[in-house]
């Protein structure tokens, strides 16, 4: 990834997904933004990438407008800007245990709070930059309790090709992962996690569950090609195939 001297905005960046691609960019010689609502989890994560000089960490409810309008007011001019938040807990309920207050934060962190990025960060960006944010599997083999994920996760891509459109030249893309062993899945399984990932492990072409290094190569590959745009980039073992 040939990213040296490029300013990248990582929402999301204390932990799993967005993580991995910050270690990505910090190591490629970007300069790096990670924010996120959690300063502890922040301040974790730049000692966990050995608190390099080109990284820098921001606290901020992207769902909240004010708080994302002083982030960029903050940070300042940017090329890149990634967004791999959602907040799901308690979203995974079927219709008649349905929390219409969670189903809310889903929306919010994984729809509402792109567009506010887009809003306020588009004038940051170079003609050059691109936005890129993190759809899901969801959309495409949506399940029993799974309604508003899924729902949220179609729109995101709705989203996309629309600011494509409207923000052109500036690129906007999604990622959309399949199963990936991070710490959602704790949220959602709970216990039952290994057991989980390990049966649909064996059912992906690929024999095995993602991992957010993989997700952050999809990512990466967005960030670096300046002729991909509107784009939903699937990386999810062949899920959609079976």
């Amino acid at each position: 990834m040939s990213i040296p001297n490029q300013k990248i905005l990582i929402v999301g960046g204390g932990s799993g997904m967005g993580l991995a691609l910050a270690r990505r960019c910090v190591e490629a010689g970007a300069e790096v933004v990670i924010a996120g609502r959690g300063e502890q989890r922040l301040q974790e994560a730049r000692q966990a990438l050995g608190g390099p000089a080109n990284l820098e960490v921001a606290a901020v409810d992207l769902t909240q407008e004010d708080q994302v309008t002083a982030l960029f007011q903050r940070i300042g001019g940017l090329d890149h800007i990634v967004t791999t938040a959602a907040d799901i807990e308690g979203a995974y309920r079927l219709l008649p245990e349905l929390d219409l207050e969670a189903a809310q934060r889903v929306v919010d962190s994984k729809l509402f709070g792109p567009l506010l990025l887009a809003k306020h960060g588009a004038p940051q960006l170079t003609p050059a930059g691109s936005m890129t944010f993190v759809s899901g599997i969801a959309a495409y083999r949506p399940a029993a309790r799974g309604s508003v994920v899924a729902a949220v996760n179609a729109a995101l891509e709705g989203l996309v090709r629309a600011l494509a459109v409207e923000l052109a030249p500036i690129r906007v893309n999604a990622v959309s992962p399949g199963w990936v062993d991070t710490t959602i899945w704790t949220q959602v399984a709970g216990d039952r996690k290994a057991e989980m990932l390990g049966a649909m492990a064996e059912r992906l072409p690929v024999g095995r569950i993602g991992q957010p290094e993989d997700v952050a190569d999809a990512i990466a590959f967005l960030i670096g090609n300046g002729f991909t745009t509107g784009t939903t980039l699937h990386v999810e073992g062949g899920h959609r195939l079976v």
